[in-house]
Order: structure tokens, then sequence, then C-alpha cells
């Protein structure tokens, strides 16, 4: 099958372009890479570098006929959405609505969405979140995020397009980004690794979903085949606080330091995990990474990739 991907030099796009060539289908992808890298990307992988939202999107979709969209690009920072709330917008509100445009007039069958478990629900009335929780989010990505999961409802109403919005939580895993604002786990491994001094935002006692990014892969794909019109939560049901994730990597790194307590973070719910009974319900999945073995895993990448990673 005809597979495109936005972000696919991303993070979890990277790893779902990987999970698609290795299940034989023939992968396009859309990266402006203005945080993806060209070395995340599959050598059998076709890359088109524009951003989502420009005209010459619909030329890509005319060219390589997709049949199936996984939709991955986005502005993923909360503090940057406070600051710009506008360039929040136009990235993940009017780049989505290009991207579902071109869905429609291109003869796509369905797109995955990438929407967030983190940041749609507000702070939580009551733990773990399901589907049916109210939806009030605290800062304008959570806003962008949410806008775009009623368009695809529009677009699944007005046009067919089916649609899964997978609604994640704290993604972690190898190929994040240790140097951004977002993804905590590869920002305290990369300082633990080097000896610098990790700076926890807040008093630490925030509580997150941690789920491992190849578990995101295998509900993505679960997702490409089964479902349709629904928003599904994707995590582990449990929380961790950030304190006790400084624990658990300062013993996996052998780190001697304590870290030192920043003020927090604008905008942030405090604590926010996820009931996934609708993902194993609708789309058979369940995640199999624990959080050990994930953050081992992501541990090794960062101290295996040396320099590129970690300096």
């Amino acid at each position: 099958m005809k597979v495109l991907v936005t972000g696919g030099a991303g993070f979890i796009g990277s790893h779902m372009v990987d999970a698609l060539i290795a299940q034989g289908h023939e992968v396009a992808v859309v990266d402006d890479l203005s945080t993806g890298r060209r070395q995340n990307l599959h050598p059998q992988a076709r890359l088109y570098v524009i951003d989502i939202g420009d005209e010459k999107l619909a030329e890509v979709f005319e060219r390589e006929r997709p049949k199936l969209v996984y939709h991955f690009a986005a502005q993923v920072s909360v503090r940057h959405s406070m600051d710009d709330p506008a360039h929040d917008a136009r990235v993940n509100i009017l780049g989505s609505l290009n991207v579902l445009e071109s869905c429609r007039r291109h003869g796509v069958d369905k797109l995955v969405y990438a929407s967030s478990g983190g940041a749609v629900y507000g702070e939580p009335e009551y733990l773990p979140c399901d589907e049916v929780h109210p939806v009030h989010p605290l800062c304008p990505y959570g806003v962008s995020k949410l806008t775009v999961e009623h368009y695809l409802f529009l677009y699944h109403q007005w046009y067919g397009l089916n649609y899964v919005a997978l609604r994640l939580p704290n993604v972690y895993g190898p190929r994040q980004d240790p140097f951004g604002e977002a993804g905590v786990v590869a920002i305290f491994s990369r300082q633990m690794l080097t000896g610098e001094t990790v700076v926890i935002n807040g008093n630490g006692e925030q509580e997150r979903d941690f789920l491992y990014v190849g578990d995101v892969v295998d509900a993505s794909l679960q997702a490409g085949e089964k479902g349709d019109g629904l928003a599904v939560n994707i995590g582990t049901g449990t929380s961790t606080s950030v304190n006790q994730l400084f624990q658990r990597l300062k013993a996996i790194t052998g780190y001697s330091r304590d870290a030192v307590h920043g003020p927090p973070k604008a905008g942030e719910t405090f604590k926010i995990y996820l009931a996934a009974q609708r993902a194993s319900q609708e789309l058979g999945w369940r995640p199999r990474v624990g959080l050990e073995e994930g953050l081992r895993r992501t541990v090794a990448y960062f101290q295996e990739a040396g320099g590129e990673g970690c300096s």
C-alpha cells in the first residue's frame, strides 16, 4: 500500500516509517526538517522537504496518491504555544487543514492523527482519564490538537474520510530530541550522561503517563487497519512523577548528583494519566514495554549515539 507520513523524519514519525517499510508498504514522507533529522529517515522512504502548510503539499499527494496517511507533523512545545499561540495555530490547525484538504481531494481512504491525551483534557476531574472525560485544554497546544479532532469528525461526516485520532501521553524513546523543551526522558538522559545539572521544573510531583515509542507505533499500525471515527487514548493507565522518573534514570545512568528545581511551566497539567480500554477493545492494543525496560533502551541509545545524541 502507498502510505504518506507527515513528520516522518521526526521522533515518532521516523519509527513509524521504519515499521511501515518493514511491513512492505511504499512510504513517502513530508517533513520540513525544522525538528526532524535526515539521519532518522529510512533510506527506502521518499522525502519531500516542505511544510505541511505549503500549497505544494497537494502536489505531493497528486504524485504519491497515498491511500493511508499518518499525520505526526506538529508544533509540540507547550511552552512555545503559550509564548506564540498564533504560530502554534498556523502549524497545528491550518497545517492540518491543508493535510485534510489534500486527503479529500486525492482519494485518501484513512488518516491516523497524533493527538494529545496529555493536553486535551486539562486538569483531570478523575483519573485515569477516559475518552468521555470533559476536554478543557489549558494551553494553546491542547486547543490546537482538539480543534483538529473536530475537523476530522467534520471531514468524516462530509467527505467520508475515515480516521482515528490517537490521544497520546508522554511518549519517550530513541531519537527523541534531548535539547528541546519537550521530552523529559531524553533531556534528563542527556544531562545525566554528560554530567550536567538536571533541572526539574516545579516541585517534581507532577505525574505523567510515560509510554515507549515502540508501543505508539504498534497502536498506530493497528489504527491504520481498525477503528473508524474514533478518538482513542493510548497510554499505560499508570502515572510516574517527575521525581520518580529522575530517580529511575539516576540509577540506570549512575548519575551521582541531585537535581535542581526551577519554576513550573505555564500551561502544563499537574497530574494526568490515561485509561486505554477503548484502545484494547477497538484496536486490540495494549502496551508491551514497561517503564524500566523502556528507560534502559532509551539510555542505551543515547550512550551509543555519543556526541551526536548527547553533546
